[in-house]
C-alpha cells in the first residue's frame, strides 16, 4: 500500500490520486474497478494509461485473482481505441517491467498509431524487452 502524505486522503502514489480525483487529471474513462487517462508524455497521438483503481505495485505483483482485471484493463483500452476511431492492429499495448517502471503502480500502456511513434518512443517502448512487455505475457506470468 502507498504511504500517507501529509495532505488528508493524498498518496504518495500518483495513480492513486488520480484514480480518486485528488489531481487535476481528465478522467477518460472510470468504473469501480478501473481509471483512464492520458499519458503525461504521449510516445504518439493517443497514448493512455488504464489503471487499476486498487494499488497494486506493478504486474510482478499480480496474482491469480486479478486475471479478470488484467483482461478488463485490455478490454476496455481495446473499447477507447475504437471509440477514437483508431486501429487496434496498429496499437501497441504493454506493461513496463520491474524494475524498469517510473510509477510503482501497475499501469497498461496503450499506444496509437504504433506507426506514428518516433525513435525514442519505439525504444522506451520495445516489445517485448526486459523493459516493456505485453499484456499476453503479463497474463502468461499470473500465477
Amino acid at each position: 500500500m502507498s504511504t500517507p502524505t501529509n495532505i488528508p486522503g493524498k498518496s504518495n502514489c500518483i495513480f492513486c490520486n488520480i484514480a480518486n480525483k485528488l489531481e487535476n487529471t481528465e478522467i477518460l474513462y472510470e468504473d469501480e474497478e478501473v481509471c483512464v487517462f492520458r499519458d503525461i508524455k504521449p510516445a504518439s497521438d493517443y497514448h493512455i494509461l488504464t489503471i487499476p483503481k486498487r494499488h497494486i505495485d506493478d504486474a510482478k505483483s499480480l496474482t491469480p485473482a486479478d486475471k479478470d482485471l488484467v483482461n478488463k484493463m485490455m478490454s476496455i483500452a481495446k473499447e477507447l481505441l475504437v471509440k477514437n476511431n483508431l486501429s487496434v492492429e496498429d496499437a501497441r499495448f504493454g506493461y513496463h517491467w520491474p524494475p524498469f517502471r517510473s510509477v510503482r503502480h501497475l499501469h497498461l500502456h496503450t499506444i496509437a498509431p504504433e506507426s506514428k511513434m518516433g525513435l525514442l518512443a519505439r525504444i522506451i517502448f520495445k516489445k517485448d524487452s526486459y523493459w516493456f512487455v505485453s499484456p499476453e505475457y503479463v497474463e502468461s506470468r499470473i500465477c
